[in-house]
């Protein structure tokens, strides 16, 4: 039997099957909370609640599911809250990125991005927290980005959406306090995670050494910020000390430096349209 301050307690983590989203499954687990694990990818899902459940004798509910699709938010808590499992703590971790100028993406992949990075987020956070707040407590943590401090050339609408996500969340976590529901927003840096391979960018590996975070150590920075009333807390000294002075810089040299800092996609970028041509001639008659 799972014993802990979150014993008897229901997580649910978006996300699960890896990088962050999994660590938090983790910690979550070794505090006593039962979990429901979510992501498209079933295998890793299973080998995740076979770990957590052997070590630390939780209740795991496996649920693969693509939140990119419109109708996967009702159908989560359709399969949850909805089948009488309540949430007690939800975890909004997944999402994606792709390293690529805006036009060289196809609309449809950009589509499914700000789906699974906002829209699918913002309804979680409408269907589990107004459960939430109808108990009278609950805790609620999105997961965002330094990105959402920096308005960034070749991940422009990942950025652009984190900004969205970090200021929600925010908003929301005030409305939500009095009614028992703690409400924080995660924002990371470079961590060890899939996340830039699926994103399809090259980091070098002494950048990795020097600048990365363990998706743990991160994920332990997530819980405490949330659990400790934090509405919004950014993972890491370093991180924490940019984020602060880019208050002091430029709009303008602050997209300069989030280009600089991602560098060039694989692809060159789009080519400026050729000026039209001119209308051919029309026949006699036409």
């Amino acid at each position: 039997m799972a014993t802990g301050e979150l014993a008897g307690k229901t997580a649910l983590v978006t996300g699960a099957s890896s990088g962050i989203g999994r660590a938090f499954a983790q910690l979550l687990a070794a505090r006593g909370a039962n979990l429901v694990v979510v992501a498209r990818r079933q295998a890793e899902l299973d080998r995740l609640a076979a770990e957590v459940t052997a070590k630390h004798q939780v209740k795991v509910e496996v649920i693969a599911l693509d939140l990119s699709n419109p109708a996967a938010p009702a159908e989560l808590h359709a399969r949850t809250e909805g089948a009488g499992t309540a949430i007690d703590i939800l975890i909004n971790n997944a999402g994606f990125g792709t390293h690529q100028y805006f036009l060289e993406q196809p609309w449809d992949k950009v589509r499914e991005q700000l789906q699974l990075n906002m829209i699918s987020l913002t309804e979680l956070s409408h269907r589990f927290g107004a459960a939430m707040a109808q108990r009278g407590r609950g805790h609620l943590l999105n997961v965002a980005s330094i990105g959402a401090y920096t308005p960034c050339p070749t991940y422009a609408t990942y950025s652009a959406g984190k900004a969205y996500v970090r200021d929600f969340t925010e908003a929301l976590a005030h409305e939500l306090a009095p009614r028992g529901v703690r409400v924080c927003c995660l924002c990371p840096g470079g961590t060890e995670s899939e996340f830039h391979q699926v994103a399809g960018q090259t980091v070098p590996g002494w950048m990795r050494a020097v600048a990365f975070m363990s998706a743990d150590k991160c994920a332990r920075i997530g819980l405490r910020a949330l659990f400790g009333w934090r509405r919004n807390v950014v993972s890491g000294i370093s991180n924490k000390i940019g984020m602060w002075f880019l208050r002091f810089i430029p709009r303008r040299m602050i997209v300069w430096i989030g280009a600089r800092s991602m560098g060039q996609p694989r692809l060159a970028a789009p080519a400026a349209p050729a000026a039209p041509a001119a209308p051919a001639a029309k026949a006699d008659g036409a």
